[in-house]
């Protein structure tokens, strides 16, 4: 460990505002494994009864969740307010704090002191799943220490020191596009869509590229997401920005409004109460995609990397029983006619 820590002050002297995650990678290391050597702030080890513990969020006021993955960190200041939890599931509901969240990987936890405490929640790998962090002067300290010490870990296990090897690209089997159409042009709700991909053993990437231009029309990766929120900023259009990993979904519905350049390779949105940051050089496929439901079809903006995986969703904000708002989706054409995908040149 204080060779880790060693290493890591000497990095900070070189790159000052490295985030954990990427510190840990630079470090060859996990960021669980960074964060429980002390060296971004004492970490106090917390039990992992998930469902109790997320719970337990609801008594500490306003916080700012986040949760990210390697192209997109999505932070939303607010209360967590309907909680609830089922068989492989926990879900979080209300007009600030909204998430899906899967605790089956969940492994570690740590309540991390020092200027901005937090609570760190891992994944069995090292990898960061989700963080709740203290808002100074909003969130309820006393009940923050009180949940420390109600989570307190006697017992822990060490977190893995070395990072897990890469996941390959989720293999690609033979798929019947046309029938894979007819159920796609069949769906009657969005949350269809992964019982589709799972009947017809397509991948997400496979299945935009099967499905047809009018339900799944390529896009320019280096230009669609930035024009989207561009343009959704300058007609106050309020949107619904979904950013997840392996165990976590983080939604913001509502309005972007301060858009800033890109700064290392980051595009980022800076409200007050949400923080998008992307990295646009991570965007390997940008897509408009629509889907049938009973309420209409539903337009999404989808990013995903060079794997396949979703790096960010971005929807018009919108209500279970109501039409899409007209104004999102003459966004998301401007943004189709304006860049799409062309083809390179020969």
């Amino acid at each position: 460990m204080s060779n880790l820590a060693e290493r890591y002050e000497a990095l900070r002297s070189t790159v000052p505002h490295l985030r954990a995650r990427d510190a840990a990678a630079r470090l060859a290391t996990t960021e669980a494994a960074l964060v429980a050597s002390g060296v971004t702030g004492t970490a106090r080890p917390l039990r992992p009864y998930w469902a109790a513990m997320i719970l337990a969020f609801r008594t500490l006021g306003p916080i700012m969740a986040l949760t990210r993955n390697d192209f997109a960190v999505h932070e939303r200041h607010g209360r967590f307010e309907d909680v609830s939890s089922g068989p492989g599931h926990i879900l979080v509901l209300g007009p600030d704090i909204d998430l899906r969240l899967f605790p089956g990987r969940w492994t570690h936890a740590f309540a991390v002191a020092g200027a901005r405490p937090s609570i760190q929640i891992f994944d069995r790998d090292g990898e960061a799943v989700h963080k709740v962090f203290a808002v100074e002067g909003r969130t309820d300290m006393t009940a923050w220490a009180a949940l420390m010490t109600s989570f307190a870990a006697a017992d822990t296990v060490d977190p893995p020191q070395s990072p897990a090897m890469p996941e390959p690209p989720e293999a690609e089997a033979k798929v019947d596009g046309e029938a894979l159409r007819a159920d796609w042009l069949a769906l009657r709700d969005t949350h269809d869509f992964f019982g589709m991909l799972k009947r017809h053993g397509a991948t997400r990437r496979q299945a935009l590229g099967l499905a047809g231009g009018d339900l799944a029309l390529p896009l320019d990766p280096a230009a669609a997401a930035r024009a989207t929120l561009t343009l959704a900023a300058g007609a106050a259009v309020p949107i619904m920005v979904f950013v997840g990993n392996r165990s976590a979904i983080q939604i913001h519905t509502g309005p972007v409004e301060r858009l800033m350049p890109s700064q290392g390779g980051w595009f980022n949105v800076l409200d007050p109460d949400f923080n998008l940051h992307l990295r646009e050089t991570g965007i390997a496929s940008a897509w408009r995609v629509v889907k049938p439901t009973d309420d209409g079809p539903v337009t999404s903006i989808e990013l995903l990397d060079t794997a396949g995986g979703v790096i960010a969703q971005l929807f018009g904000a919108r209500k279970l029983g109501k039409p899409e708002l007209a104004a999102w989706r003459s966004i998301v054409d401007q943004v189709a006619a304006s860049h799409p995908l062309r083809a390179a040149a020969a």
